[in-house]
Formats: C-alpha cells, sequence, structure tokens
C-alpha cells in the first residue's frame, strides 16, 4: 500500500481538514490546524506531502520521526499541527487497515464511556445561568466558561468580584454533584491568578486552565504550590519536552491539543508521561468533528484520562458546527453527559466529503480578535 494522494480542505467555521489516500482505495482523515492561522498550517502540509506521497501509510512511527525531525527545524505551532493532521490521518488508514477502531490499535479500551463537558458563554450572571441549565437538561454533568475578558496587569477588586459572581451563579445552577471548569486563557498574571485563584477556591472549580501564558510556565510551580484549586494547561504546548517541566511543576491536569501537539502518535505519549506525574489528560478541542473523533480514541486508550472537551453549540460554531461534516452524527450522540465507545474502523466516523469539498471551495479566513486595554496597549485575548 502506498499514499497517492493528500489534499487540504479549508472548511468553516475555521477548520482546515486534510484528506490521505492510498493506491488501495483506503482514505484517512485529518484536521491539522492552527486557529486563525489555517492557511499556514495548510502550507506546511503541501510540504510535508513531499515526502509522504510515495510512502507505505503504515509506517506511522517512522514517518512522524521524519516529519517531526527531518526538516532540521523543529516543533512550534505551525509544524506541530500540520503533523497532528496527518498523523490522525495515518491512524485512521491504519485502523481502517486491520479493521479496529484507534483505541484497538492502542492497546484496548480502557473504560466503557468517556465523560465530556459542554461550553457556556455569557457575560452576565443571569444569561450564564440560562445556558448552563440548558446543559444541565441535555444531560451534561460538566461546563467549562471562561473566567473574564481582558485583564487588567494587575487585578483590580472589580474584575475579582465579576470573576467570583459568574463562577458562583454557575455553581448555583450546578450544585454539588455537578462540575464547572474555568478558563483563564493565560489573561491573567501570576499575581493576578493567585489573587483570583484564593477567592474561587470555596466554589470548589473542577480545574483552572491557562492560569498563566505558557511562556511563563516557570511560574507555575508556585502558584500549584499557593492555588487550593487544580491547575491545568497545555493548549499551547507542542510536544513532551515542553509538558516535562510543567508537570515536573506539579499541574494536576494536561491538555494537549490532538491537532497542535503532534496528533495521536504524541499525545499517546504525554499521555503516559503525565501519568507518571500522577496528572490527568483532558484533551483540548474546540474544534471539528476529526480532532474530537482522534481525541476520543486516546480517551479511550488512556487510563489517566479525565473529561474531554467537544464543541457541539460553542460560539465560534456559527456557519457549521460539530455535525456538518459527517455522514452519521451517532458517534457524537452524548448520553447523560458521556460519548460512548466507537466501534467502527479508524477514527471512528464518516466524513461526508461531498460536502467538505463544498465548503471548501468557500474557505474561510477566522482570525481571533486583538483585545486592548483602555489605555491603548495591547491585552491577551
Amino acid at each position: 500500500m502506498k499514499i497517492t494522494r493528500i489534499e487540504t480542505f479549508l472548511v468553516p467555521p475555521r477548520w482546515l481538514f486534510c484528506r490521505v489516500e492510498t493506491d488501495d482505495g483506503v482514505v484517512g482523515w485529518g484536521e491539522p490546524v492552527v486557529e486563525g492561522r489555517a492557511e499556514v498550517v495548510r502550507a506546511a502540509v503541501d510540504v510535508l506531502a513531499e515526502y509522504l506521497v510515495g510512502q507505505d501509510p503504515l509506517r506511522i512511527q517512522d514517518h512522524w520521526q521524519v516529519l517531526t525531525k527531518g526538516g532540521f527545524y523543529r516543533g512550534g505551532p505551525v509544524l506541530s499541527s500540520a503533523v497532528a493532521g496527518l498523523d490522525q490521518a495515518l491512524w485512521d488508514i491504519a485502523g481502517k487497515t486491520y479493521g479496529a477502531p484507534v483505541h484497538a490499535l492502542l492497546g484496548g479500551p480502557v473504560r466503557d464511556r468517556v465523560r465530556v463537558y459542554a461550553w457556556v458563554g455569557g457575560d452576565e450572571p443571569a444569561e450564564l445561568s440560562e445556558q448552563i441549565a440548558a446543559q444541565v437538561e441535555a444531560g451534561f454533568t460538566a461546563v467549562k466558561m471562561n473566567a473574564a475578558g481582558a485583564t487588567s496587569p494587575v487585578t483590580t477588586l472589580a474584575e475579582t468580584t465579576a470573576v467570583v459572581a459568574r463562577v458562583a451563579a454557575a455553581r448555583e445552577v450546578l450544585g454539588a454533584d455537578r462540575d464547572v471548569a474555568v478558563d483563564f486563557h493565560g489573561r491573567f498574571s501570576a499575581a493576578g491568578a493567585r489573587r483570583v485563584l484564593t477567592e474561587l477556591a470555596p466554589l470548589h472549580p473542577l480545574f483552572v486552565e491557562e492560569p498563566v501564558l505558557p511562556e511563563h510556565g516557570r511560574l507555575l510551580a508556585g502558584l500549584v504550590e499557593s492555588s487550593p484549586i487544580p491547575l491545568a494547561t497545555g493548549e499551547r504546548l507542542y510536544g513532551r519536552a515542553e509538558f516535562l517541566p510543567v508537570l515536573a511543576a506539579g499541574i494536576a491536569v494536561a491538555q494537549p491539543d490532538l491537532s497542535h501537539a503532534g496528533g495521536i502518535s504524541e499525545v499517546h505519549r504525554i499521555a503516559s508521561l503525565a501519568e507518571t506525574y500522577g496528572a490527568q489528560l483532558a484533551p483540548h478541542c474546540p474544534l471539528g468533528p476529526i480532532a474530537l473523533a482522534a481525541s476520543l480514541q486516546i480517551a479511550f486508550a488512556t487510563p489517566n484520562f479525565l473529561i474531554q472537551e467537544q464543541s457541539r453549540g460553542i460560539h465560534y460554531n456559527k456557519d457549521a458546527d460539530l455535525l456538518s461534516y459527517l455522514v452519521d452524527p451517532e458517534p457524537f450522540r452524548f448520553v447523560d453527559g458521556h460519548a460512548a465507545r466507537p466501534l467502527a474502523p479508524g477514527l471512528g466516523i464518516s466524513v461526508d466529503e461531498a460536502a467538505v469539498r463544498a465548503a471548501d471551495r468557500g474557505g474561510h479566513a477566522w482570525r481571533n480578535p486583538v483585545w486592548r486595554h483602555p489605555d491603548g496597549s495591547f491585552a491577551e485575548w
């Protein structure tokens, strides 16, 4: 079996898909994307395809080594995301070739179902309460929310009070038996994060995500030591070498993204690394169906898995949603806040190729907003 063609598709709302075709007629799908830089990753996939076309698709680990290291310069979001999508597609081909879901190829399932959470927004506590109530009614047992918008370099009393009020509103709806995770999104300084974490502790968040920017990872050990709340990070880390220091700092939850951190191959290794530090895995995935399918395959094969992010109804999905490019939505039918174990070979989903090709003709040019503080200086989004 040889790879004969690799194509990419820029599809709304902000995703990039890749299709890897073989001379045996087996096709694998992946989702290589950096949100807001999809076109750049597309170019990187085109370059990597020069090597892969003509190769045996089942030599996944060897291809991963060449794709990540063969160009001398390594790492970073663009290269790692391009490799991630291609890696997903190769695992999809392997599963279809061997007639097994990817989690079976990774050693078999360690659980029967996977807990997932829903995203909620709402700038005001009343709006937030309504959105959470709707998710509870839909059966979800956990939600995640942003802590705040643009935040001052030194967190003010008003900002801290507003964060606590919003999480308190969430807790009131959720009660004691459901969970809320809070995303700081790297918008707080270490000092500001420490202040807000202390105030949030009585509300018992499941975890706080990205308490500081990834480049400030050296400060995580101090935050972990002072925080009564479990800390999580990893959506902007791209391999084991970057996860090692934050795991050593004591984070409770590692959050690699299957479309950013080298795909199934590397995230499987990151999960094992996290296990040696007693950390749980909660893959980052506010993305499309292929990324989620890959994440679920990892979740079913990972002993130290905690919970899975998914994008149904997320605020980014305005022109298309998680189910828009699937032939059958059944793999993403969540019951009581859980996903069932996929039994179909490969990634376990059937991509609607006609819908993907039609969407690519329009494409997209999604960009994240650029925020500024009241004095006009740049603010973290």
